[in-house]
């Protein structure tokens, strides 16, 4: 593909979350989460194989889907309320459907089921876009109406996201698949506390963009996409797979990693709010989260994958041109724990 048509689609995905960010009106709103879908079906579907094929046409009937509904939605506020302000959307009706819309863009469950199978057809820069920058336009537009919204409807979406996507990742084999519900997780976790700190949950999801970029790139750099390689890779590079074992630790939220202190500070403010009830379900989910990150660093370091693998092992690492992103989202994604003193204080200054 020409250099000129990527610069126009990730123009257009930059574009479209803009024009989000910046709507207080439903229609432009709209319009930008149409842009972001359109320009990144170019980009999922540029290899030409069936997988990616398949997966295109599954992200773009659901996505279709999940703009329809809320599209509907807001012709439904519209409709009783005289209003198309975003900030203005009060029927209980419309607010419950334009949240299962934008719970079926972002992947919350129980509309998750279609993440893990569109995210294995892809290649890996693809899914990271889709792991990261395709969430913020929708979330944003989840931030302005959370407001508005039941507290039960939030903290239920929340908990069945956290524990579902715990128990869905336990037996994959697939890294692109564990990304998937990792995804799912932690957005569990953003949207149980965003009714009651709205910008603790954007910290949550900016850390979660950091570790998932820092993850998707060593991956990309180790051509590894399944456990059977990827145990391999120790040999070849053993300083980029002490990195991702770190990585994946802090994903699960294993303490004093980056991942931590989201869990941590989303915990504390459950507790202020006497929700202790949910406080223990998401932990026990963030459990169950951590074994399977914990098996994937037993798989890596300590043993081979059981079983053979046919997959060529590149001995040779490739030549990388730009080799500051990588470093620089590997280390925000473990050691930003001692920065947590600035980032509650531009948290509590957003509040």
């Amino acid at each position: 593909m020409p250099a000129i048509l990527y610069f126009m689609f990730y123009a257009s995905l930059g574009l479209g979350t803009s024009l989000t960010f910046l709507s207080s009106h439903w229609l432009t709103a709209w319009m930008g989460l149409e842009l972001t879908t359109l320009a990144i079906l170019p980009l999922m579907a540029q290899h030409h194989h069936p997988r990616a094929s398949e997966a295109t046409t599954k992200y773009l009937l659901i996505q279709a889907s999940a703009t329809g509904l809320l599209l509907f939605a807001t012709i439904l506020n519209g409709w009783v309320e005289m209003s198309w302000s975003i900030n203005e959307m009060k029927n209980p009706y419309a607010l419950t459907l334009a949240m299962s819309a934008l719970a079926l863009k972002l992947g919350l469950a129980p509309f998750h089921l279609w993440l893990p199978e569109v995210m294995q057809g892809l290649d890996l820069l693809t899914g990271l876009i889709l792991s990261t920058w395709q969430k913020l336009a929708p979330f944003a537009l989840l931030m302005q109406i959370s407001q508005a919204m039941p507290p039960a409807l939030l903290t239920i979406l929340g908990l069945s996201s956290a524990t579902l996507a715990a128990w869905g990742g336990l037996n994959q084999t697939q890294l692109r698949k564990i990304m998937a519900y990792s995804s799912t997780a932690h957005l569990g976790w953003s949207v149980i506390i965003i009714q009651f700190s709205p910008g603790l949950a954007l910290m949550a999801l900016g850390i979660y963009i950091l570790m998932t970029m820092a993850a998707f790139l060593t991956m990309k750099d180790m051509s590894s996409t399944k456990i059977s390689t990827f145990s391999t890779s120790w040999s070849k590079s053993p300083e980029k797979m002490v990195a991702m074992i770190l990585i994946l630790l802090s994903l699960g939220g294993l303490p004093p990693m980056t991942g931590f202190t989201i869990k941590w500070l989303i915990l504390e403010e459950l507790t202020k709010q006497d929700m202790y009830t949910p406080a223990t379900l998401i932990v026990m989910a963030a459990l169950i989260s951590l074994y399977f990150y914990a098996r994937l660093s037993y798989f890596t370091i300590i043993s081979l994958f059981p079983g053979t693998s046919n997959i060529k092992t590149y001995w040779r690492q490739k030549n990388i041109k730009d080799k500051l992103i990588l470093p620089i989202a590997t280390t925000a994604a473990i050691f930003l724990l001692p920065l947590m003193p600035l980032t509650l204080a531009l948290t509590y200054f957003y509040n």
